[in-house]
């Protein structure tokens, strides 16, 4: 089996048949490309042992690794010793976990297709990824950031009304940021309150949000928007455009839909959104991450504090299983144990 040609393949099966995201895909993709390097490195220590002399010292120089593949086999022993290999460099059981089952999918896919007699990956274990509590902020931190950001954008600036609405619809939808900067204005339901959203998977859902959110939202609609779309159809100075700005207009042109615009005038980007999170959260109390998915996170705690149904929960967030959503009443339990030890007299 050429193995560099069926990954190739794989990945291909999982964008256009099973349509995952891109994300997933450079994921999988990733992985794959790891364990292609490990096994050429096997097969090129292989050949280099078949092909020396019993008597001959061993060479002073490791052999270059072939970029080939091919007539290679995913045994249970190769793909056990690749994730021993990660193990001992020190990679996370959650990245182990992960690898296993990218292994496991793709040795699965390549007995489906006969490139393979059997499923070796079958059997094999990664070790459970190690669940930790997500990050939440209380909800004086959330009002201390709105207001911070409402007074940012009374002011009029077009990138200060973007920010404020970023962040109200990530709070009041609990929104995955690549859901957020996927998101057109055709998206939005104004008289609703809600907004269409595409998730993992490229699965929609209706998620609601509420009045302060819809305030911000139009705000920013109203001027910002515009006053930023305008940067991407502001004609340039030089007489005669260059290819490199006549590329940049028509990668700019399909912002016209987008809801969230940068500051040329283009779709807003997921780096983009985690830069600005990040730059808000630094001061903020609490440990962990500083991304957006911490507004995620906070959004559904503080609704299952309000009295929120779990499934409720779950349909809003997207969530395939219920036991993801769980894992934010673990968060309200633990909130609630810190609770009774700082104030009740027997605790």
């Amino acid at each position: 089996m050429d193995l560099g040609q069926s990954i190739d393949d794989f990945v291909s099966y999982l964008a256009l048949e099973r349509g995952y995201s891109p994300n997933t895909i450079r994921s999988y993709s990733s992985d794959l490309a790891t364990l292609r390097a490990f096994a050429a490195q096997r097969q090129a220590a292989a050949r280099a042992v078949s092909a020396a002399p019993a008597a001959a010292p061993a060479p002073a120089a490791a052999a270059s690794v072939p970029s080939a593949t091919s007539d290679v086999e995913l045994t249970l022993e190769l793909l056990r010793d690749w994730l021993w290999d990660a193990s001992n460099r020190g990679f996370s059981k959650a990245t182990l976990a992960r690898r296993s089952a990218t292994t496991k999918s793709f040795s699965a896919w390549l007995s489906r297709t006969h490139r393979q007699p059997v499923d070796n990956a079958i059997r094999l274990r990664a070790p459970k990824p190690e669940r930790s509590l997500p990050r939440v902020l209380s909800r004086a931190s959330m009002q201390v950031l709105f207001d911070a950001l409402e007074i940012a954008a009374a002011e009029g600036d077009p990138v200060a009304e973007r920010d404020r609405a970023i962040v109200e619809l990530l709070y009041a939808s609990a929104l995955r940021v690549s859901e957020l900067v996927g998101i057109d204005v055709d998206d939005l339901d104004d008289s609703r309150r809600t907004v269409l959203v595409t998730g993992k998977g490229s699965k929609q859902r209706v998620v609601p949000f509420g009045a302060p959110a819809a305030e911000a939202i139009a705000q920013y609609r109203e001027h910002g928007r515009r006053a930023l779309l305008a940067r991407a159809s502001a004609p340039d100075s030089a007489a005669v455009p260059s290819p490199a700005r006549a590329k940049a207009a028509v990668a700019a042109a399909p912002a016209a839909s987008a809801l969230f615009l940068n500051t040329r005038g283009a779709r807003m980007g997921t780096r983009s959104v985690y830069a600005l999170v990040s730059k808000l959260l630094q001061g903020v109390p609490g440990s962990g991450p500083e991304g957006p998915h911490a507004f995620r996170h906070t959004a559904a705690t503080h609704l299952l504090d309000g009295g929120a149904d779990l499934r409720a929960v779950q349909e809003m967030l997207g969530h395939a299983s219920l036991g993801t959503t769980q894992i934010y009443t673990h968060v309200t339990t633990e909130r609630l144990r810190q609770t009774y030890l700082a104030a009740h007299p027997r605790a």
